[in-house]
């Protein structure tokens, strides 16, 4: 099995499992609970996306990795997660303004990270020398996929300020 298929299979793995814990275990505490309070701790996962700037750590990650490439995820993981973390001092401070803020952290996120996905398989860069970095598109990648998603389900069922129906 080459690098490629190698990490296709951890992906994969980890997004099921990851899909697996949301569905059984995280999804039906977060129902019960207010949109706004059920978001943050979702928001909090992300604001540990600065992990994407491993990329740009030359002790970390080889001189084969494309420039352009770390510093498209780096950047856009670091937006993410300030976003995140804008997003959830306004849920808390339950500023008029938060979901809106959600939404656009969401779909910065998001699409950072199908954009981050499709350069990386674009360029190979399961070959190039990621080191220790790997675990970020194998392992932590998934996860904030399956968050993601959970954000617009819930931003798109729910609305602000109502309690679930139980």
């Amino acid at each position: 099995m080459g690098n490629f298929e190698i990490f296709g299979l951890q992906f994969v793995g980890s997004l099921l499992v990851f899909v697996l814990v949301a569905r059984w275990y995280v999804a039906p505490r977060l129902a019960t609970m207010p949109l706004s309070a059920a978001l943050q701790p979702l928001l909090l996962h992300h604001a540990t996306r600065t992990l994407g700037m491993t990329l740009l750590v030359s002790a970390v990650v080889g001189p084969g990795v494309p420039r352009a490439f770390a510093n498209q995820v780096a950047y856009g993981d670091l937006i993410a997660a300030v976003l995140a973390l804008v997003s959830l001092a306004a849920l808390r401070a339950r500023a008029s303004y938060a979901i809106p803020f959600v939404w656009i952290f969401n779909i910065e996120g998001f699409v950072d990270l199908l954009n981050a996905l499709t350069q990386g398989i674009r360029l190979n860069v399961a070959s190039a020398p990621l080191g220790a970095a790997w675990y970020i598109p194998t392992y932590a990648v998934p996860a904030l996929v399956v968050t993601h998603i959970m954000m617009f389900s819930m931003l798109l069922k729910r609305k602000p300020g109502r309690k679930p129906a139980r």
